[in-house]
Formats: structure tokens, C-alpha cells, sequence
């Protein structure tokens, strides 16, 4: 399978992320703004977590806590499993599958480049199925 880099050339390069003083309610908005379903957390520069809307059900909703007094910071993922831009994308479906997450950001030693999901996995994947039976049933026709 491919290096994560070629998906990141189909589309826009910019990294969601948000600071982790920010409340829980204020990166929920930024998640829907977004359209995202997690965020890479920065302090100063410095990818510091990942907050995601699971992080939100299970640690605050549930926990009958109140979004608009936790901060990011209490709810992130600290322990980031990240990939290099060079990381294949079945690595990057397994590592998903084994840790049981969604969400892998992308580094290049203390660049912060984006995050990957495991929707953009499947979607390139479903992309290059298609592909190989368009070209087997080009094949085949003549």
C-alpha cells in the first residue's frame, strides 16, 4: 500500500488543532466547524494530545461533567501514537485496529503535518479497488 504522503497530496493540508486551555465546549465547535471527528492538541508548537469526540462522550459527557469548564487538557489523549509521512497505510490501518483508534497524526521529526483517519484509509482503499476492476473489465472487454 501507499505512504500516507500521496494521500495527503489528494487533499487540503491544513491541521485542525487546538491549544489545551481551550474549554471542551470550544473545541467541540471547532470539531463541527471542521467537519472532523478529532483534533491534533499543540502547546507552544509542541503536539501535546489529540482530542476527539470519544475523548468527549466518555470523559466528560458520561462523567456528567461540564464542557464549559473542562479544559481540552483534562480530556486529551497524552500518549499520541503518531506515523511519519513514509508509514504505509496498511500500517497505519493496523496500528488503528490494534490500539482501537481513528485518528493517527502525521510528524516529520517535530512537524506536526496533519492527521489521517481511518475514513481516509478506507477511502483510498474503496478508491483503489474501483480502479483495479476498471482496468480488469478494460482488460477483459479488449
Amino acid at each position: 500500500m501507499k505512504p500516507i504522503l500521496e494521500l495527503f497530496k489528494k487533499r487540503s493540508a491544513t491541521v485542525y488543532q487546538v491549544a489545551p486551555t481551550v474549554t471542551v465546549f470550544e473545541a467541540l465547535r471547532l470539531l463541527a466547524e471542521y467537519g472532523v471527528g478529532a483534533m491534533i492538541v499543540m502547546d507552544k508548537g509542541k503536539l501535546v494530545g489529540v482530542v476527539s469526540e470519544r475523548d468527549y462522550t466518555r470523559k466528560v459527557a458520561l462523567q456528567g461533567r461540564n464542557s464549559k469548564e473542562t479544559t481540552v487538557a483534562d480530556i486529551m489523549t497524552r500518549d499520541v501514537i503518531s506515523v511519519t509521512p513514509k508509514t504505509g497505510t496498511r500500517t497505519c490501518m493496523t496500528l488503528m485496529s490494534q490500539k482501537k483508534i481513528r485518528h493517527l497524526p502525521v510528524v516529520d521529526g517535530t512537524k506536526v503535518l496533519g492527521m489521517i483517519s481511518m475514513r481516509d484509509i478506507m477511502d483510498d482503499i474503496i478508491a483503489d479497488h474501483e480502479q483495479t476492476i476498471a482496468q480488469l473489465t478494460n482488460y477483459i472487454s479488449g
